[in-house]
């Protein structure tokens, strides 16, 4: 819940944030590829990927 008179978050809480979102992003880059490499195919991919709430996208590497 957020208050309409609470402050941004600043300082070391933000910096806390902005690693675990990076954390969060790189586990599911993590997941989304082991689930291609596990996959027997395409379409059993494309579902796991969606029962997990995972985006395919997401394993791509450039």
């Amino acid at each position: 819940m957020t208050l309409a008179h609470e402050a941004p978050v600043t300082g070391r809480i933000a910096a806390a944030k902005e690693i675990e979102l990076l954390h969060n992003a790189e586990q599911c880059s993590r997941a989304a590829r082991t689930v291609a490499d596990h996959a027997w195919d395409a379409q059993d991919c494309s579902v796991l990927l969606e029962m997990l709430g995972l985006d395919p996208s997401t394993g791509r590497r450039s």
